[in-house]
């Protein structure tokens, strides 16, 4: 018979939980979620529990509204708690942390907030202008209050992660901010919460951004234009695809220089919506001919 976790819904039955593992000297691992499990979250506490061995691993559930603009899908953000705790018990997740809203933000939206930067104009945040500020005072929160050793985010929010692993670095918080690799469904779709949202047409057309992004990393090695048409070319082929992006950026999702260098590392990222449900995707793609040593084999 599998033990549930330990559920969490305050700030001080957190604390309570944490003294005796930190006391000891045992890592933590903490998988910040916004609820709606599925066997991509799944993947992300398994690498948790790799990093910190017999440290406990917090599973934090938390829609944040400070990261959804007027008229995206807050209200209608599944909740699935029941669920949530069951998957969590199966994964051998020590505590979930489910707070309510007066327990994240007391007293309302805080005074202080993260500040994202500049990548947080661009992609997402091109359409989305607010969201990161939101998801990088959230994640804070989190971090301050599980002081995890290890944090693990999913590849497929790959922006986030990014600026996550940013922040980690330039405030000096003392986690090692992992990235796990996105899980996908048989035809390829990256794993998400939002996915349910899609009805049968919809979700028979959204593998198409999968096959956009793999016809595009399997051009690379032709340059960057010529992996953008590859890429184009499979999602004109859905007829219900609304495209918002399809780019390829640097690894650090930073510009690329005018001439690529043979074997750059980068990423190839599209976003589009598909009816009301909106779904983003990415994978590595090298550019150019990987050079090869004199004598290699």
């Amino acid at each position: 018979m599998t033990t549930g976790p330990v559920l969490a819904e305050t700030r001080e039955e957190l604390a309570g939980l944490l003294s005796a593992p930190r006391t000891t000297g045992r890592s933590i691992g903490l998988v910040p979620t916004m609820g709606a499990l599925h066997e991509g979250h799944a993947s992300l506490v398994r690498e948790a529990r790799a990093r910190v061995g017999e440290g406990p691993v917090v599973v934090s559930i938390f829609v944040n509204p400070m990261q959804f603009g007027p008229g995206e899908d807050l209200d209608r953000y599944p909740r699935t708690l029941e669920a949530d705790l069951e998957l969590c018990a199966a994964e051998g997740v020590d505590v979930v942390f489910a707070p309510g809203l007066d327990e994240v933000y007391p007293g309302g939206e805080p005074a202080v907030t993260i500040e994202p930067g500049p990548l947080a104009r661009v992609l997402e945040g091109a359409v989305r202008p607010t969201h990161f500020r939101g998801v990088l005072t959230v994640v804070a929160k989190l971090l301050g209050l599980v002081r995890p050793d290890v944090a693990v985010f999913g590849q497929k929010d790959y922006q986030q992660l990014t600026l996550v692993r940013r922040m980690a670095t330039d405030l000096c918080m003392g986690v090692e901010i992992l990235g796990a690799e996105t899980l996908r469904e048989p035809d390829g779709l990256a794993m998400s919460s939002r996915n349910r949202y899609l009805d049968t047409e919809h979700r028979r057309e959204a593998m198409v951004l999968h096959n956009a992004l793999a016809a595009g990393r399997e051009a690379g090695v032709w340059g960057v234009e010529v992996a953008l048409e590859s890429a184009r070319a499979e999602v004109r082929r859905a007829k219900l695809v609304d495209l918002d992006y399809l780019v390829i950026r640097a690894a650090d999702l930073g510009d690329l220089p005018v001439d690529v260098p043979d074997g750059t590392q980068a990423r190839i990222l599209v976003a589009a919506r598909l009816g009301s449900t909106r779904l983003i995707d990415n994978m590595p793609i090298t550019l150019g001919r990987v050079p090869t040593h004199e004598g290699a084999r």
